[in-house]
């Protein structure tokens, strides 16, 4: 893994900054998912541990498609962490701060979004020498105004709020300079899924990228 994808992603959140959840438990369903997706206008994915099967999900996706950045989400320990670099990972997404999981990440040079919802976290977050992270759950958390209030302190800091963003709010949470992207399963739909209607993945994924234009013109 090399310094490219850090630029990679950046680049990539300048015109799509919205990162769709995926979770399946069959890897060609996930396939599917992250194929609808991309047609849609997004190629930032990230495949949580949220099933037996999300490790072979991911690597499938890894495999099977082109011009997609894949990236591992839910993942609580170095373990894990291991385990999706191994399968391909591009970089990785914790629901909170493991400072051994930062440090095994930031030596292997993955980006590396640790999931934090208090000052003491994004502080601590900081000092290991994180400069993006995850803001989690993010309506729950405070929401536009505790992103405010973050970013007057921690002015070199990026945030991708996760967890209650949704098409009502992306725009606002967008607005804010520092939110580098917004994460969500929005959309992914688990009714679509099971109706194979991989059509409205597409369709919600075009509506989220006109809206993040809208947001940041």
């Amino acid at each position: 893994m090399t310094e490219d994808i850090a630029a990679t992603l950046a680049a990539k959140f300048l015109t799509a900054p919205v990162v769709p959840l995926i979770e399946a438990d069959d890897p060609a369903t996930a396939v599917r998912i992250a194929n609808a997706l991309q047609a849609g206008g997004l190629d930032v994915v990230e495949v949580v541990l949220r099933t037996d099967a999300a490790l072979d999900c991911m690597a499938a996706i890894v495999q099977e498609t082109s011009g997609i950045i894949v990236g591992a989400g839910t993942v609580l320990t170095v373990e894990q962490a291991k385990a999706v670099a191994d399968r391909g990972a591009q970089f990785v997404v914790s629901p909170g701060l493991v400072d051994d999981v930062a440090r095994f990440c930031i030596d292997k040079n993955l980006p590396f979004f640790a999931g934090t919802m208090t000052a003491g976290e994004v502080q601590r977050a900081y000092a290991l020498g994180l400069r993006s992270v995850k803001f989690f759950p993010a309506k729950l958390a405070g929401g536009v105004p505790m992103l405010k209030a973050f970013s007057s302190v921690f002015r070199e800091m990026k945030f991708m709020p996760t967890g209650g963003v949704s098409a009502d709010n992306l725009g606002e949470f967008l607005a804010l300079p520092s939110v580098v992207a917004c994460g969500g399963s929005w959309l992914t739909p688990k009714d679509a899924i099971v109706a194979g209607d991989f059509e409205q993945i597409t369709k919600l994924a075009r509506e989220a990228v006109e809206l993040a234009r809208a947001a940041r013109p």
